[in-house]
């Protein structure tokens, strides 16, 4: 009886281990069709398993028609995958006693206000890491973005942004609150974020390559340079700084790095003989705090049943596994980090164009460690990823709905002036060498010119290369006296709201 027993955990320990065995080879050459299929400027690759870095590469070229391939040394912005690197200074600066969770912001930020008083003075840290304050979703990040203002300017227009969900009873995402724990972060121990990221983690874990700001590229040398998607095709498009925002998605890394990174998380913050965090805090930033709704009734491809989000990361399941993860969206640039903690198993693709093939890639590694039948996901996604894009007939709906052979009711002297947007301040309106301007006075980079489109409405053409959007108009409204009374946007796009920043005129 006891071999018996003895025999059937034999074969049991066998089969996990069989069932884990992977073919990198095979595992690389499907990456390598998925880059071709999707027609991907380029993209790294790293595989974490038991605490080392199995599986790391490159596939494609840093910029379109230039020869430099990328490998797994090669830098790409993460954007919010920092996200997690907030959180985890967060908490580490609890277990110094520096502060706690559930304390309220404005015990370290007196000026921090949202939409409503009462709610301003009960969000916690813990809110501000969990997207729960009652924002919607990227709401109020047209006012930052692009711009010249200060973590602490835009940390005091967030009054300003309207509220979508009750106080801690609705899922918006928030790189708002992102902004505003880096500053809580910066006030406690009276260093910058970029400071304490780098003393704190950067160097600890061994993240040699990764910086914190574009402006630090050329001194790294070994980057990719970022892609829009333009009339069905990549095309490049120059870097953006995001310094103002670092807290919520300023790092920049290699595949190399973010592969240590993840061994440390998956090690629940321990480095040899290092320790980053506890696993209480681990079981703080990894516990859900903001549940997501998912179909219980029906299947999915995927096996999930529940998603929340906890501090930094989003959490839920795949195939019966607990999954913890994280995406970033830079101007130009799509990444992904996804764990499963039960197989000790993680996975980063980094890439330097935006319609890519990041969570299949994952999910195909996922399966070859889980022993899962074969399946094609690159191809699964590609047809969802073609979908979106075909489907998304926003700015053509706008175009056949434009009326010809119309007149402006208003001179260019009248709409000429200065308008202010609440929560951005001043949009200026001016006449230069012929051409009406519209100045965002501090976002230069969005500069536009307008052209008539029909009555009072006006089409914007923007100065610089816009990645996240690219046709829009201006309408000039009007007072019961037919005086022009303000400026209301409308730029189809799913990231930046240009109509939060409606303005009224100045007299």
């Amino acid at each position: 009886m006891i071999r018996v027993i003895i025999s059937i955990c034999c074969l049991l320990v066998l089969s996990g281990v069989q069932a884990q065995k992977v073919n990198l080879k095979k595992l690389d050459k499907y990456i390598e069709n998925a880059v071709e299929e999707w027609g991907v400027p380029g993209l790294s690759v790293a595989i974490v398993k038991d605490g080392e870095i199995v599986f790391e590469k490159g596939y494609g070229v840093k910029e379109l028609g230039e020869p430099e391939k990328n490998d797994e040394h090669t830098l790409y912005a993460i954007a919010s995958n920092t996200k997690a690197f907030t959180s985890a200074m967060v908490a580490q600066l609890v277990e110094e006693g520096k502060l706690k969770w559930d304390d309220p912001v404005q015990k370290y930020i007196s000026y921090f206000e949202v939409y409503d008083p009462t709610v301003s003075g009960m969000v916690t840290i813990r809110d501000l890491l969990s997207h729960r304050v009652g924002l919607g979703t990227f709401y109020g990040d047209v006012t930052w973005y692009r711009s010249d203002f200060t973590s602490e300017e835009i940390i005091k227009n967030i009054k300003h942004v309207r509220q979508t969900y009750p106080f801690r009873s609705g899922y918006g995402y928030s790189n708002l609150m992102f902004i505003t724990a880096g500053k809580v972060i910066e006030e406690v121990t009276g260093k910058s974020w970029e400071e304490n990221v780098q003393e704190r983690l950067l160097d600890r874990v061994g993240m040699t390559r990764t910086i914190a700001s574009v402006a630090k590229l050329d001194s790294k040398g070994n980057y990719a340079n970022p892609h829009k998607w333009d009339n069905g095709k990549h095309r490049p498009t120059p870097w953006v700084s995001w310094d103002n925002v670092q807290a919520t998605g300023g790092l920049l890394s290699s595949v190399h790095d973010m592969g240590l990174w993840i061994a440390a998380n998956l090690n629940h913050g321990v480095i040899k003989n290092d320790t980053l965090f506890s696993k209480a805090s681990r079981n703080q930033m990894w516990k859900p705090h903001t549940t997501m709704t998912r179909n219980h009734v029906g299947k999915n491809d995927f096996g999930n049943r529940w998603a929340g989000y906890g501090l930094g990361w989003f959490l839920g399941d795949y195939q019966g596994k607990y999954m913890v993860r994280h995406g970033g969206g830079y101007d130009g640039m799509i990444s992904t980090v996804n764990l499963l903690p039960d197989l000790d198993l993680g996975v980063v693709v980094l890439t330097n164009g935006v319609k890519v093939p990041t969570s299949a890639i994952a999910y195909y590694v996922f399966d070859r460690y889980l022993g899962r039948a074969e399946k094609d996901w690159s191809s699964f996604f590609k047809v969802g990823s073609d979908r979106f894009y075909n489907g998304d007939t926003r700015i053509a709906d706008l175009k056949a709905k434009r009326v010809p052979d119309t007149e402006a009711s208003f001179t260019k002297n009248d709409i000429s002036g200065t308008y202010i947007a609440d929560g951005y301040g001043e949009i200026k309106v001016s006449e230069e060498n012929g051409k009406l301007v519209l100045d965002f006075t501090r976002s230069p980079d969005l500069k536009a010119t307008l052209s008539h489109w029909h009555y009072d409405t006006y089409q914007i053409h923007w100065e610089k290369d816009q990645p996240w959007f690219s046709f829009g108009t201006v309408q000039f409204t009007a007072d019961n006296n037919h005086k022009v009374k303000g400026i209301e946007f409308e730029v189809p796009n799913d990231d930046f709201f240009f109509e939060e920043l409606n303005a009224v005129k100045q007299y």
